[in-house]
């Protein structure tokens, strides 16, 4: 079993470096099953209806999203009766959506979960408890379990891929948008990257304007971010899995 699964991709120009670069990388990798984070594809916030069917269309099954997934109001309906898109799951009860999948590769079931980091990112319900739930909920399902942990802080994200090692195929990091180099598998067979990076405009500050970004940091006023113009890179990551659920590699890739 081969996952290719992409970094949070960035507005206009992140889709369209997918639409471009992602064909090929079909061909080299022959993945399986092709994830993506979403969750800042329109504009940079949210996601709409409209831009997921762009993705899907591109050929990726399953869309991951993060804090920014209810940005916009017309994806409330449609994220709770779309089941290739996965939000975070530790969200409280009641968020529209859901928090797993479970998607059926050839004869082989593989659950896609969202998680939300809580250090510098918000009041969440704990993603170390929900993962044990999930984990319960799936153990007669699948043992291809695909985490993406959309968080702020390493520690945080090495923590519960420590947590879950061994009981997970893989925990990959989003959020940061700036690709780690910590790849490796830890000791109980699941793979590990702090963060994969992201699909979005090179010369910017994680994807959006600079002179913006730097007013921000600069005044500490509030300025609304925008997507930076202009050539963008892709960065994403290949984890193969054993039929036992762990991993036996795992590669990261950068395109410019």
């Amino acid at each position: 079993m081969r996952i290719l699964f992409l970094g949070d991709i960035v507005g206009h120009p992140g889709r369209m470096v997918v639409e471009e670069r992602l064909p090929a990388l079909l061909d080299q990798y022959r993945p399986d099953l092709v994830i993506a984070n979403a969750e800042n594809m329109a504009n940079g916030r949210g996601l709409t209806p409209k831009l997921a069917e762009t993705l899907f269309d591109a050929n990726i099954d399953i869309l991951t999203m993060g804090n920014h997934v209810w940005d916009h109001r017309e994806i409330f309906g449609y994220i709770d009766n779309e089941k290739r898109i996965v939000r975070p799951a530790n969200y409280p009860k009641g968020a529209p959506g859901f928090g797993y999948i479970l998607v059926k590769v050839d004869t082989v079931k593989v659950a896609v979960v969202n998680l939300m980091g809580r250090v510098f990112m918000g009041d969440y319900d704990s993603p170390f408890a929900v993962i044990n739930q999930i984990l319960e909920e799936i153990q007669s399902e699948t043992k291809h379990i695909f985490i993406d942990f959309h968080a702020e802080a390493t520690s945080e994200k090495l923590a519960l891929a420590h947590f879950v090692d061994g009981r997970v195929s893989a925990v990959v990091g989003t959020h940061t948008h700036v690709q780690t180099a910590d790849e490796q598998i830890l000791p109980g067979g699941t793979a590990y990257l702090t963060d994969v990076g992201m699909c979005g405009p090179i010369d910017s500050i994680i994807g959006m304007k600079k002179d913006q970004v730097l007013q921000r940091f600069l005044t500490q006023m509030p300025v609304r971010l925008e997507v930076e113009a202009g050539p963008a890179k892709l960065n994403a990551v290949v984890i193969d899995l054993l039929d036992n659920g762990l991993a036996s590699s795992i590669q990261r890739i950068a395109l410019k």
